[in-house]
């Protein structure tokens, strides 16, 4: 008996503990998520300084990658500038004293060229990027996995950390409050980690659409079962969590999702409600469209449920999950967002969906507005894709939406739109924006570090001297016999023009090995943290742990996730 009231006395002050926060402001959170640019930077000066086999290991990509991210939301939280400087202090001495490595540049795809191998040699280009004559035309958007964008990989797993961190840093006091989701209005790390989660989301659901640009005309009932099928298991999840939750009394916060909601089936649910929206995806411009729906959810609080989430009893089952229901439809808008940066960043160029929609467009008004079978798509039809990224290209448009996006999130905070502040828990417009705009800046920043660091011709947009033209390259000469120099042709509709012959530079690099690990099984890496969660909480009362021993059992869970992902690196253990 006394030990049970022990156990609901401290459920009671734990729950305290993480509630009623009111956040920290937008330049801390920037400052703090500063140090991951700062140890990827430290990272590619290393690797680019160094052969590739003796640059790292497990152990140092866990010194470098990690340890800076737990040290900069728990002892270094109130002086993220003094990390980041401890980081670009080496970071500029390697630059400044050491040339570049040029030789043997892994493949983007992830494979690794001998140390040896000489950058005038390329390897043949694969078979499915030839036309009939044997030349090296235009990279099909099948081809998007095998050649990401080693920018995004590090975000994402940079983002994927910082949740794994954040969900078991912010039960021990190291942890600083002000970082800590806030209860109704106000800025913090995991309320951006949240809205993080779902942006991201939002990007890798933008393959389907470019792979097949009929994706979104497939017969609704279809999709929709199709989608369901993928989301079941992460549905699924959300529910074995409330009914582990309630089962043993672990400590929850009821107004962050509600009485029996979770992230989980936020997650699971969007891409369902994203589906309805699927018939103006090839009609309109995806970021328009999130923008849209993002206006109308914040129109729907204004008109009252800012005042039923804040104010009405939980009465109902609905009532009583009042805050995860409310909130899907701003989600949506947030997962529409992240679509559209999607769309730029993994075709080859960023102008690529766009074409496509275009096309698709064309072909309707040709028909007479008659749909188009999804199963049969002509290589006519197709819009030729460029083989290698216009990384250039990319940075300048994600940069564009990056000021488009914190100029609307500055505008709502100085009209007060949505409220006296962000809310993650209403997810209202300033919160949208500021989500948009945190991560289409940081994954510019990411970009941009890539380019600096592994600086390559072909990352970047060719014009012809003569047309002034954009071109594309090709590994083929007019005889279809493989070439040692890669040419380049004019990127028009009609016949090739006069190509014109430039020297290849070495081939983008993968992002750090680790990160790839993190990002590979990136669901099973965050179950395991949440599991890994619920036990240390199950078996210690982290609010009353020392700083020291708080520490201590960080550094042993950040180590053992970063192992897990690093064992099954060569895997994928679960793919939606």
């Amino acid at each position: 008996m006394v030990l049970a009231s022990q156990q609901h006395d401290y459920k009671t002050s734990k729950e305290s503990f993480v509630s009623g926060m009111t956040g920290s402001t937008v330049s801390h959170i920037n400052m703090v998520s500063f140090v991951a640019l700062a140890s990827i930077a430290l990272h590619s000066a290393i690797r680019s300084r160094f052969p590739p086999p003796k640059s790292f290991h497990f152990l140092s990509e866990c010194l470098v990658l990690v340890l800076p991210l737990l040290l900069s939301i728990t002892l270094f939280a109130d002086r993220p500038g003094t990390l980041s400087t401890a980081l670009l202090l080496p970071t500029a001495f390697l630059c400044l004293f050491f040339p570049p490595h040029e030789s043997g540049t892994p493949l983007p795809s992830g494979g690794v060229v001998s140390p040896h191998a000489s950058p005038t040699h390329p390897r043949p280009a694969p078979s499915f990027q030839r036309d009939k004559r044997g030349q090296q035309d235009a990279a099909p958007a099948e081809d998007l996995e095998a050649t990401h964008l080693s920018a995004l990989s590090t975000y994402r797993a940079h983002m994927m950390l910082m949740t794994v961190l954040n969900i078991l840093a912010v039960d021990f006091p190291v942890f600083p409050r002000a970082l800590a989701k806030c209860e109704t209005y106000g800025v913090s790390l995991m309320d951006m980690g949240v809205g993080a989660f779902v942006f991201s989301q939002g990007i890798v659901s933008a393959i389907p659409l470019i792979k097949n640009p009929t994706y979104s005309r497939v017969s609704l009932i279809r999709e929709v079962a199709s989608v369901l099928r993928k989301s079941a298991p992460v549905l699924a999840l959300g529910v074995v969590r409330v009914i582990l939750v309630k089962s043993t009394q672990y400590p929850e916060h009821v107004t962050e999702y509600g009485v029996h909601w979770n992230f989980f089936l936020t997650l699971a649910l969007i891409p369902v409600l994203r589906v309805f929206l699927h018939p103006l995806v090839t009609r309109m411009p995806i970021s328009l469209l999130g923008l849209l729906v993002a206006l109308a959810h914040q129109l729907s609080l204004s008109a009252g449920f800012t005042s039923y989430v804040l104010n009405a009893p939980r009465q109902t089952l609905i009532s009583a999950n009042k805050e995860g229901l409310i909130s899907l439809t701003g989600y949506l808008a947030i997962h529409l967002l992240g679509l559209s940066t999607g769309t730029l960043v993994l075709p080859h160029s960023p102008s690529y969906f766009r074409r496509q929609q275009a096309a698709a467009r064309r072909r309707r008004d040709s028909n007479g507005n008659a749909r188009t079978d999804p199963t049969t798509t002509t290589t006519q039809q197709r819009v030729s894709m460029p083989l290698h990224r216009e990384n250039d290209k990319t940075a300048t448009e994600l940069f564009s939406y990056a000021v488009i996006y914190w100029t609307l999130f500055g505008v709502s905070r100085y009209f007060d739109i949505g409220g006296p502040g962000v809310s993650r828990r209403l997810v209202n417009l300033p919160y949208i924006a500021w989500v948009a705009a945190y991560n289409t800046t940081f994954l510019l920043s990411y970009l941009l570090l890539d380019l600096a660091f592994f600086p390559t011709p072909l990352a970047k947009s060719t014009y012809s001297p003569v047309s002034g033209l954009k071109v594309v390259r090709r590994s083929s000469n007019s005889s279809g016999a493989d070439s040692a120099v890669p040419t380049y042709r004019a990127y028009t509709s009609g016949p090739p023009g006069t190509a014109t012959t430039m020297t290849p530079g070495p081939r983008p690099v993968p992002a750090p090995a680790l990160l790839e690990a993190i990002n590979r099984n990136s669901l099973a890496v965050f179950l395991l943290a949440n599991v890994a969660t619920g036990v240390v909480n199950l078996s210690m009362q982290t609010m009353y742990a020392s700083d020291g021993r708080a520490m201590g059992v960080l550094c042993v869970y950040a180590f053992g996730v970063s192992a897990f992902a690093w064992v099954v690196r060569g895997q994928r253990l679960w793919k939606l």
